[in-house]
């Protein structure tokens, strides 16, 4: 009974890592998009150069 039972427990933890792992990715990429549409449309200075889209 307890080999079952650690088997499934390792296919849990195995399939909640598989999942977080593919989340982590799709909003890696929300990110990325987010930046580039950020560093794309950033807007001008009043002397012509381009300013930065963030503060830091």
């Amino acid at each position: 009974m307890v080999p079952i039972l650690l088997v499934l427990l390792l296919i849990l933890i195995l399939f909640g890592f598989g999942f977080a792992v593919e989340v982590l990715w799709y909003i890696a990429l929300a990110v990325l998009v987010l930046w580039l549409l950020g560093f794309f449309m950033r807007g001008t200075t009043a002397g012509g150069g381009r300013s930065r889209w963030y503060r830091w």
